[in-house]
C-alpha cells in the first residue's frame, strides 16, 4: 500500500511537470495528440479519424459511375497476399484495368463510401491542384520564385527558392520531417492550431534545387501559394477544377488546421478508394477525363518522371517527380504512384492501362536500400497476378 501511495504521488508530480512544460512552451497541440494516440491505444495517427478535426468540404458534382469490366470480381487474392492484406489491415483494395472497375474489396466494416484520411497522397493532389493554377495563368510556371507569393522568402538562399524546388522536395528549408519526435513539424502540423506560425519558423539553410529531402512542409507551403492566386479557399478550387471533373461520387473532407482555416495541404484529404482511383486515372490519360482536359500534357509528364537531383546518398534521383513517387522498373514495369504513411496508395502501371488503390492502417518499413515501403509490392503483384496482361 505505501508503494502505492508512492507510485500515485510521483506520477502526479510528473503529470504536473508535464503540463506545465506544454503550457509554458506553447506545444498544447501535444494535449489534442495525447488524447487520440496514447489515450486511445495507438502510438501514432489513425486512418479514420477526420471528425477529430475541423475539415472543408470538397464538392462532388455530377457523379460519373466507373464501367464495370467483363471480369469484375471475378479472380480472387491469393491465400499469401490476403494474409499479408490482412496483417497490415487493408480497409480497401481496388484495381481500375482499362477505365473499368476491375476489383474492390474492403475490410472491416469499410465499403465504397467510407472516407479515410490520404495522408501523404495529399501532396499530390495539392501538386496537381499547382499544375491547374499554372494552367490557367495565375501561376506562370514552376520555376517561379516562392517570395513572388510569399514575402517571407525574399532573404538569401529563400530568394532563389521555386515552386518546382517545393514540389520536387529539393527546397533546402530545415523541416524536421520526424515521425517519431512529438515537437517536430510533422505532428505539430497535424494537431496544431496555426500552420502559417508553424511553417513560416523554418528557413532555406542549403541551396534549393540540389538534394531531394522529403518534408512535408514544402508541400504545405504550395498550399499557402495555392490560397494566394486562387482568390478563393483551395478545397473550393479543388472541387471546382479536380473533384467534379473527374466525376467523384462523394463529397471529400479537407482537414484544417482550425474552424474556418487553411487546409492541410500536405495531408489529410479524406475520401474513399473509387474516388481516389480517379486521381490516378486522370495521370493515366494524360490528365484528360473522358477525352476533357484537366490538367495538361505537359505537367502531366512532368510529374511523373524523376527530377533532375541527387538522391540523400547522392546518387542521381530516380524516386520523385512533382509530388509523385517512381519505381522506374519493376519486373518491367514503369511506375508511378502516391502514398500516405500509413500504407495509402494509388498506383499507376501505364503499361497495363492500371491504377491499384489501397487504403489502411499500417504498411511494412521500407525496402533495404531503396525509399519505396516493402508493401508496396504486395498490392502491385497481386493485380497483377490476378489482372495482369
Amino acid at each position: 500500500m505505501k508503494f502505492l501511495k508512492q507510485f500515485g504521488k510521483w506520477l502526479l508530480v510528473i503529470v504536473v511537470i508535464l503540463n506545465l512544460i506544454i503550457i509554458i512552451s506553447g506545444k498544447t497541440y501535444l494535449y489534442k495528440g495525447i488524447a487520440n494516440t496514447y489515450l486511445a491505444g495507438r502510438s501514432g495517427p489513425s486512418a479514420f479519424e477526420y471528425e477529430i478535426f475541423d475539415n472543408r468540404e470538397v464538392k462532388a458534382g455530377t457523379f460519373q459511375k466507373w464501367n464495370l469490366a467483363t471480369n469484375y470480381n471475378k479472380k480472387t487474392i491469393s491465400e499469401q497476399h490476403l494474409k499479408d492484406f490482412t496483417r497490415l489491415e487493408t480497409a480497401a483494395f481496388v484495381v481500375i484495368k482499362k477505365d473499368s472497375l476491375t476489383h474492390e474489396q474492403y475490410w472491416d466494416g469499410c465499403g465504397p463510401d467510407s472516407h479515410t484520411n490520404s495522408f501523404s497522397m495529399a501532396k499530390t493532389i495539392t501538386g496537381i491542384l499547382i499544375g491547374i493554377a499554372i494552367d490557367e495563368g495565375k501561376i506562370k510556371s514552376v520555376d517561379q520564385p516562392v517570395c513572388d507569393f510569399l514575402p517571407e522568402f525574399k532573404e538569401g538562399d529563400g530568394a532563389k527558392l521555386t515552386i518546382r524546388h517545393l514540389l520536387t522536395m529539393s527546397s533546402g528549408i530545415d523541416f524536421d520531417e520526424d515521425y517519431v519526435n512529438p515537437l517536430a513539424y510533422p505532428a505539430a502540423a497535424y494537431y496544431g492550431t496555426d500552420l502559417k506560425k508553424l511553417t513560416y519558423k523554418y528557413k532555406v539553410v542549403v541551396a534549393p534545387g540540389k538534394t531531394f529531402e522529403y518534408l512535408s512542409g514544402n508541400t504545405q507551403l504550395l498550399g499557402f501559394i495555392l490560397e494566394k492566386v486562387i482568390g478563393k479557399t483551395v478545397s473550393d478550387f479543388a472541387s471546382e477544377k479536380l473533384w467534379k471533373p473527374i466525376g467523384a461520387k462523394n463529397t471529400a473532407f479537407w482537414s484544417l488546421d482550425h474552424k474556418d482555416g487553411i487546409e492541410k495541404a500536405y495531408c489529410c484529404f479524406n475520401s474513399n478508394a473509387l474516388d481516389f482511383a480517379r486521381i490516378g486515372e486522370l495521370y493515366l490519360d494524360s490528365g484528360k477525363w473522358n477525352g476533357v482536359p484537366v490538367i495538361s500534357v505537359d505537367y502531366v509528364s512532368n510529374s511523373v518522371k524523376p527530377a533532375e537531383l541527387l538522391d540523400e546518398s547522392g546518387k542521381k534521383n530516380q524516386k520523385y517527380g512533382f509530388s509523385w513517387w517512381i519505381i522506374p522498373d519493376y519486373r518491367g514495369h514503369y511506375i508511378f504512384y502516391a502514398r500516405g504513411i500509413l500504407g495509402q496508395y494509388v498506383l499507376c502501371i501505364p503499361d497495363q492501362d492500371m491504377v491499384i488503390v489501397r487504403l489502411g492502417n499500417k504498411k511494412e518499413p521500407k525496402v533495404p536500400g531503396e525509399d519505396h515501403p516493402r508493401d508496396v509490392f504486395y498490392y502491385i503483384d497481386a493485380a497483377l497476378e490476378m489482372y495482369g496482361g
